[in-house]
């Protein structure tokens, strides 16, 4: 059984679900320059060009640094106005707190809070608009679950001063990280610094213009840095707090017992997820890393106490991600499929989502397994769920039977990890609780919510709330304790 304190919930991103982009005195971020898209379509970034023309790029490629953000109001830009909960956050999380919330994980806008990156003080507005969603989740017993940066950063940092390949973007946002901390001590206990760390490449999240693998490792290991001060001066600021690392959790599996599949594997998960935990929570560079970059020629610049920083700032507890697993071969002529944007090897004992993502409940267990194995320290279960187009039937009702199927199938695997393996599990936030703008491509038929919202991937619609099947099924799921699951 999940303990009494179990954290049942649901989790958002403000990029995708805040809006109010231009309003209580936000800055742009560079997720306000990305365009919306399709399947078959990547979103791409608005820039302006030494010519004075928009051009259109998108984050992974290199962007010359002699290009500046800019808005093209011919274009839709989906965190604009995303799903207004800056409008609606009240009615929002009172439906929330009506499903039995015992948490809710959401993210601050670093430009909301400081709306270049570099100012000497911050926007009392931003403050306070936080503030305010805090004591109304409060009001309901809902913890905050609060993430500090989440697939974005300040354009004018990203711009002007190449983001994280800047070590001076550190010292902006362990600025930023103090005034929040100090700002919400007693309010907010559980912080996670950055999201899905390992999937941050390009310019949407890194801020960085003419990428190269050096420049990559570089802005990472400035992030690195940033978390572990950012856990130093958490705990020193409220000793209460418990600060988080966020992972994209994507199981790989070893296609055949073929040694080279298996060693292939064992390397494609080092780097594709374990590196980036490894130095969280053990405090050091893997040595297959180091390694790794010494045959690459990469050498990363570092201050004299970094190592030092690095192994005090270790973190809390680790929150993940997981959707799909994959499968990893050395076939060349192996059938690929794209699942939360790694394209992997298909495999034929799993269904897929419409968005072509392997449907595996029991890779849940497994990685909760693997994840406690190698860390022993408390997991967190912070994103989960099925992306797919929900219809709203004659009789007016969102029957979402398959969401209610997935999330079933793999709580079940995820008590199986606590009750018969031993894993100590914090909580549970599916994403999306309620529609938001896809991240991957700003779509809004790819809904993951217990709440429908009425709007269409052009941003037209009435934004009205509608609760789906699933919503009352995730209501009996919290109130039993997850013990009622039919």
């Amino acid at each position: 059984m999940f303990k009494n304190n179990f954290l049942w919930g649901g989790a958002t991103a403000a990029n995708q679900f805040e809006g109010g982009y231009n309003l209580g005195g936000r800055g742009l971020a560079t997720s306000d320059t990305k365009t919306n898209g399709s399947m078959n379509k990547k979103r791409k970034h608005s820039f302006l060009d030494s010519n004075g023309k928009i051009v259109y790029l998108h984050g992974s490629e290199k962007i010359p640094q002699a290009y500046q953000s800019v808005i093209d109001e011919k274009m839709y830009y989906p965190s604009h106005r995303a799903v207004d909960f800056y409008h609606r956050y009240e009615d929002d999380i009172a439906l929330l707190a009506q499903m039995g919330f015992k948490c809710f994980r959401m993210s601050i806008s670093w430009t909301r809070i400081y709306p270049r990156g570099n100012e000497s003080s911050p926007n009392q507005a931003g403050l306070d608009f936080y503030d305010h969603i805090f004591d109304e989740c409060l009001k309901y017993g809902i913890e905050p679950i609060v993430t500090l940066n989440h697939f974005d950063m300040p354009i004018y940092l990203a711009d002007h001063q190449n983001g994280w390949l800047n070590r001076q973007t550190v010292e902006y946002f362990i600025q930023y990280c103090k005034t929040v901390f100090k700002y919400y001590r007693g309010k907010v206990k559980y912080w996670m610094t950055f999201n899905e760390i390992n999937l941050l490449r390009g310019y949407d999240t890194l801020g960085v213009h003419e990428m190269t693998p050096a420049r990559y490792y570089q802005a990472l290991h400035h992030i690195f840095v940033a978390s572990a001060k950012a856990v130093i001066l958490g705990h020193k600021i409220d000793s209460n707090n418990q600060i988080g690392m966020m992972l994209a959790n994507i199981l790989t599996y070893s296609e055949t017992c073929n040694p080279r599949d298996v060693a292939l594997e064992l390397d494609v998960s080092r780097k594709l997820k374990y590196f980036y935990s490894d130095v969280q929570c053990r405090g050091y560079y893997p040595s297959y890393i180091v390694n790794s970059l010494k045959q690459q020629g990469i050498t990363i610049n570092s201050l004299e106490d970094d190592d030092n920083l690095l192994k005090n700032g270790c973190v809390d507890y680790i929150g993940f991600s997981y959707y799909n697993s994959g499968v990893v071969t050395t076939r060349k002529d192996a059938e690929m499929t794209l699942g939360n944007g790694i394209k992997m090897a298909a495999n034929p004992y799993l269904k897929e989502s419409e968005w072509k993502w392997p449907i595996d409940p029991i890779g849940l267990r497994i990685s909760l397994n693997l994840l406690w194995d190698r860390y022993q320290k408390p997991l967190f279960i912070v994103e989960n769920g099925l992306g797919a187009n929900d219809q709203i039937a004659e009789d007016g009702k969102i029957h979402d039977e398959y969401r209610i199927d997935y999330l079933r199938e793999h709580i079940i695997e995820m008590k199986k990890a606590v009750d018969e393996d031993g894993v100590e599990l914090i909580g549970y936030t599916p994403w999306g609780c309620i529609d938001l703008v896809s991240a991957g491509t700003g779509e809004m038929k790819k809904r993951y919510g217990f709440i429908y919202v009425d709007m269409d991937d052009n941003g037209k619609g009435t934004l009205k709330r509608s609760c789906k099947e699933s919503f009352y099924w995730y209501q009996k799921v919290i109130k039993s304790n997850g013990e009622s699951l039919s």
